[in-house]
């Protein structure tokens, strides 16, 4: 079962165990400054953008120490879903995954097993990485991990949403992300995700994750879009990303410049 004294405690999974809602916020700059940032302000959890943004290991070691000290636990979406990236992320000190474009039901149960150690899985034993205290707490950390990582998959195609139903019933998966720009984007509408079409898939994801019990997660594009997913029954909301963040209001304010001045 899960404990809060634990050496190695994965609040945000025992907060969604509770059916408390998460708030988290994206990281994408491949900076622990930014990381820590969003640290101080206090989120649940960092999903730490590895498929899109230009980190790497140890770019990810950063910014999990820098959200470690402020009790902010790090997820990261990985790549893509390979073994290997998947051990040394979580060997690096992830918490927990999102594994992009899983469309299967056979997809999610192989990144299942490659966060889990034998015999739910296939990771490989080793109490000596960062994740385990460098082997100053790996007897700890290689007893509670399968239970304490999260694993996410991303459904963000038509084959996903074909097979939602499949996918939610396998075991050791704790949760499904939506990732509405690419549903659209796969679906014909680029990045156009209010057509009816590409809502309609969602409610039909929403609807099933919701009532197999899993987690149910997404990015908004504002805190008032997220309140309104919160109440639609998502737990695990990306509220802010710091690369969009940033961008917007450097935007925002050379705009009301150029307005205020523009003959300089």
């Amino acid at each position: 079962m899960l404990k809060r004294d634990e050496t190695f405690f994965n609040k945000p999974k025992w907060l969604l165990k509770d059916n408390k809602k998460t708030v988290g916020a994206w990281l994408q700059l491949a900076s622990p400054l930014t990381a820590e940032i969003f640290g101080k302000a206090g989120f649940d959890w960092a999903l730490i953008d590895m498929e899109h943004a230009p980190g790497d290991i140890m770019t990810l070691v950063s910014q999990c120490q820098a959200l470690n000290a402020y009790n902010v636990v790090p997820f990261v979406r990985t790549p893509w879903n390979d073994f290997v990236t998947i051990k040394r992320v979580l060997d690096a000190g992830a918490y927990g995954i999102l594994v992009p474009q899983v469309g299967t039901a056979e997809e999610a149960k192989k990144a299942v097993a490659a966060v889990k150690y034998p015999p739910q899985g296939i990771r490989g034993i080793a109490p000596s990485p960062r994740a385990g205290g460098f082997g100053m707490n790996g007897k700890d950390y290689l007893e509670h991990a399968n239970e304490q990582t999260l694993v996410m998959i991303a459904a963000e195609s038509p084959e996903a949403i074909s097979n939602i139903e499949e996918i939610v019933a396998v075991e050791g998966l704790d949760g499904v992300f939506i990732g509405p720009m690419d549903l659209a984007t796969s679906m014909g509408y680029f990045c156009n995700p209010s057509q009816k079409e590409v809502q309609d898939a969602i409610a039909v994801v929403e609807k099933t994750v919701l009532n197999s019990g899993k987690f149910l997660g997404t990015v908004a594009g504002s805190i008032e879009q997220a309140l309104s997913l919160y109440e639609k029954g998502y737990n695990l909301v990306v509220v802010m990303s710091d690369s969009v963040s940033l961008g917007k209001l450097a935007l925002e304010n050379i705009q009301i410049f150029n307005n205020s001045y523009p003959n300089r």
